[in-house]
């Protein structure tokens, strides 16, 4: 069983998204407020909060190095933030909302998950972005596999898809039979696991997308 070593208190209304970094020393809050929230987990106290977001931060992640910060909003902005400086670094605006986010852990590469049913992958460095359409609703989740070479997306429309990084070829679409909230993939890629609306987690395995 499980036991509550402490609980921090972000001050906002909700916490929609959470992330650890890489040392597992700091952790990560996006709030409805849209603020992002830094505490010290050894210390238990709050570092920072990082304000930019007029409207609540959403989804999370961090770039592959640990040195970088990708945050998500419901003001339709993707802001990513320089952890040792604790500073806003870039800005990138888009027609909708975002519901997701994942950074590749190889190349350079963003991928986004709106509320107007699209994906867009985006180039860190350089402005070379994919537009992906295969979704029928709002993209709730979103995660690279650890090889970098694809991603998933899950989406209020049942779906879930598997694409090629960057471009978008599609590898898999499996419909299920409501909301896919949630996704992850195996440490060895070898596994999609899903979380849906219906009480219920889905497990697929993954065989030729290498």
């Amino acid at each position: 069983t499980g036991t509550i070593r402490s609980e921090l208190d972000s001050e906002s209304q909700a916490c929609y998204a959470l992330a650890l970094s890489h040392d597992h020393k700091l952790l990560f809050a996006c709030c409805a407020d849209g603020n992002i929230v830094v505490w010290d987990l050894e210390s238990r106290t709050k570092v920072t909060s990082l304000p930019g977001h007029q409207e609540g931060a959403s989804c999370i992640d961090l770039s592959s190095d640990g040195s970088r910060l990708w945050t998500g909003g419901l003001d339709n902005t993707v802001r990513t933030w320089d952890l040792r400086e604790r500073r806003q670094l870039s800005q990138f605006d888009f027609p909708s909302q975002i519901f997701s986010l994942g950074c590749c852990p190889t190349e350079d590469w963003v991928a986004v998950g709106m509320e107007n049913n699209n994906v867009e992958v985006l180039h860190t460095s350089r402005s070379e972005k994919y537009q992906l359409h295969q979704h029928e609703s709002c993209v709730l989740s979103l995660k690279f596999a650890h090889s970098g070479r694809w991603f998933v997306s899950t989406g209020k429309d049942n779906v879930l898809n598997a694409w090629r990084t960057p471009y978008g070829a599609s590898l898999l679409q499996a419909k299920e039979s409501s909301s896919v909230l949630s996704c992850d993939i195996a440490s060895d890629d070898s596994l999609i696991v899903t979380g849906s609306g219906e009480k219920k987690a889905t497990v697929y395995e993954v065989t030729t997308y290498s």
